[in-house]
């Protein structure tokens, strides 16, 4: 029971470039493998950073098209000194914030979230590069079926807690949306009960009957910009 590991959502087969690997040729990676951002990793396969689309078209953005409006050389996209970046070391953001295997898919949602980037290189634990998840990656975790969750809190969480009694808590789950009905004795369990439910894969919210009166405990994650 619990929210699954990133390392059961993520990418494995990460394609990479090098610090060195030239704007052409990341243009045509992008291309190819029809991705929007690439890790860019040492010669020891660790991150150091990523390039984007964005990243790739600040350069574009920089050129000098020989118009006034819009910047030449010297606006955002150009080096200090310049000249446009054109190689992966100099286009890519960076540090780049990565997460682990193991790391929950919760985590890797506020990770995100706090660092506002749309994916995270997965490291082991030397740091090397073993995948790669991104925000619909973990969203797709809200996928699972209605019946699995349903399972899983029959027999993982009512089943589990002393002193409750499944046969008297009633559970109907609707599009990822669970309530509970029935009884909860000793009724202080209830709050516990939700807690767990909530940690269900692909629960979206709780909503609690089993008391006085219904009380929703919703699980959406924020948006991840």
């Amino acid at each position: 029971m619990g929210h699954r590991s990133v390392e059961s959502v993520m990418s494995r087969d990460v394609v990479r470039v090098m610090p060195a690997t030239g704007f052409r040729e990341i243009v045509a990676v992008l291309a190819e493998f029809e991705i929007t951002a690439v890790p860019v990793v040492d010669g020891e396969d660790r991150p150091v950073g990523i390039v984007s689309e964005a990243d790739l078209l600040r350069t574009l953005a920089a050129q000098d098209d020989g118009l006034p409006a819009g910047g030449g050389p010297g606006w955002e996209g150009a080096l200090d000194d310049g000249r446009a970046a054109v190689t992966a070391a100099e286009l890519m953001t960076g540090p780049v914030v990565c997460t682990a295997p193991e790391a929950s898919v919760v985590a890797a949602a506020r990770l995100m979230t706090g660092h506002r980037v749309k994916r995270l290189p997965v490291v082991d634990a030397d740091g090397r590069l073993v995948g790669l998840v991104s925000r619909g990656d973990l969203l797709r975790v809200f996928l699972r079926e209605d019946r699995l969750i349903h399972r899983e809190i029959v027999e993982e969480v009512l089943g589990a807690v002393d002193g409750v009694s499944p046969a008297l808590v009633g559970v109907e789950v609707v599009q990822g949306r669970v309530v509970l009905s029935g009884t909860i004795d000793p009724p202080q369990l209830a709050p516990l009960v939700v807690r767990l439910c909530r940690s269900v894969d692909g629960v979206v919210s709780v909503t609690d009957r089993t008391g006085t009166g219904p009380a929703e405990h919703d699980r959406v994650p924020e948006p991840v910009l």
